[in-house]
């Protein structure tokens, strides 16, 4: 179990009753593509940055195997040796047990802050108050039903993993809104509207890891990789997020 956050620090352990892959995840999202000039990074050892949008994602999670939480998450295009996927090089939860369930489990690099997700109609939004961070999804009208398959390329501490998972729900095309309150934040390339979608009734499953093998293959990892007791104090301007 992990122990209770403060607004000072916190601390959790993986144990043999943390929930394990798959998981099923259910909620609603915001979803945009930015185009800023330079990778955002860092990236882990092993995975390397490719052209192409980056992925940003604000997701309030109404169930999950740890509970309800909200989550932003930066995924920038990338390679495994010539695997394609998404690297998320910035992921921020407010739960101490998704963060350390994303870690151990598929090596996501989540952080501890504190998230704000608001709703007003249609419009809806998350604000990451530490970063001074905030995502706002402003959608269209009509509505169409998707299903996603979706790739992650990340690093455990027992190596380097792909993340398989499929979202399906109710997509609206959406224009997408990102405001960086500091200039210097390393996400303040991601500023500005976008292209994007919100996800209604999303169902999110985010199966076991799996690492490569040869060119194009890939063998099941184990479920978690082996990792000390997690501690971390919430940010208040630490703009790092691997680890």
């Amino acid at each position: 179990m992990c122990a209770t956050p403060t607004a000072t620090s916190w601390s959790c352990a993986v144990t043999e009753s943390s929930p394990q892959a798959p998981w099923t995840l259910a909620g609603e999202s915001i979803v945009g593509l930015a185009w800023p000039r330079r990778p955002l990074g860092p990236f882990p050892a092993g995975v390397r940055p490719v052209p192409g949008p980056v992925l940003v994602a604000a997701v309030r999670y109404s169930g999950s195997p740890v509970g309800p939480y909200v989550e932003l998450a930066v995924g920038e295009p990338a390679r495994l040796g010539v695997r394609l996927g998404w690297c998320m090089t910035t992921m921020v939860v407010d739960s101490a047990e998704a963060r350390v369930g994303g870690r151990s489990a598929w090596g996501f690099p989540k952080e501890l802050g504190t998230l704000v997700w608001d709703r007003d109609g249609d419009e809806r939004s998350l604000r990451w108050v530490e970063r001074g961070i905030e995502v706002r999804g402003v959608p269209a009208r009509w509505r169409l039903p998707v299903l996603v398959p979706v790739r992650a390329l990340q690093r455990r501490a027992d190596g380097p993993v792909i993340v398989p998972g499929r979202l399906r729900g109710v997509a609206r095309p959406a224009r997408v809104e990102v405001d960086v309150r500091d200039g210097g934040d390393p996400l303040a390339p991601l500023a500005g509207r976008h292209r994007g979608c919100t996800v209604d009734g999303m169902r999110f499953v985010v199966r076991p890891a799996r690492h490569p093998f040869g060119l194009a293959s890939s063998l099941r990892a184990p479920l978690a990789a082996p990792e000390p007791a997690l501690s971390s104090s919430v940010p208040s301007r630490a703009y790092s997020s691997a680890g």
